[in-house]
């Protein structure tokens, strides 16, 4: 590959499931990827138990913010290669046109934010949903992106958001 290939990971408030999905692909794909997220309902603050278990695997916390997904729409941002929904929620709402005509699909991860408990049952449930992400983008980084056959290659795609640990089946059209 000669230039890094952006992507956008998309989540309702972007504060945890994209924002871990962007950071897990900025270290593990920094070589072939340029890596982003956001939001279609941002939330103020970043989930803390989220950058918890970043910092915990290693992973970057840094330059890492809740943002819109507009900014992705605009004159000056960048062409966009791939664009991941990573919750049911945000796969299902109407997406833009993104610039670059990227490749969508969705790998929903359950909602650790949403469990409710012990300190210990909601760290264990972003610990999860980590692992599932990670394991996703390791299958994704291995795929030969700069294949031609852009039908296959989304073919792909898909299929990994339908591996163990998918909350949704069935990809929603964007």
């Amino acid at each position: 590959m000669n230039q890094q290939l952006n992507v956008l990971f998309l989540c309702t408030g972007n504060s945890a499931r994209s924002i871990m999905a962007e950071s897990i692909l900025r270290k593990d794909g920094a070589t072939n990827f340029q890596t982003f997220s956001a939001g279609n309902i941002p939330r103020d603050m970043l989930n803390l138990i989220a950058l918890k278990v970043l910092a915990s695997f290693g992973y970057p916390t840094d330059k890492l913010l809740s943002q819109r997904w507009q900014v992705f729409t605009a004159p000056s941002a960048p062409n966009l290669d791939f664009v991941i929904t990573v919750c049911d929620a945000a796969a299902g709402e109407t997406c833009p046109l993104w610039p670059g005509r990227p490749i969508s699909t969705h790998w929903g991860v359950e909602d650790a934010a949403a469990v409710e408990g012990s300190d210990i049952d909601k760290e264990r449930a972003f610990g999860a949903a980590f692992g599932y992400l990670r394991h996703q983008i390791s299958i994704f980084t291995s795929l030969p992106i700069a294949s031609p056959n852009r039908l296959s290659l989304t073919t792909r795609l898909h299929k990994i958001g339908r591996m163990e640990g998918a909350t949704a089946k069935i990809l929603k059209a964007h």
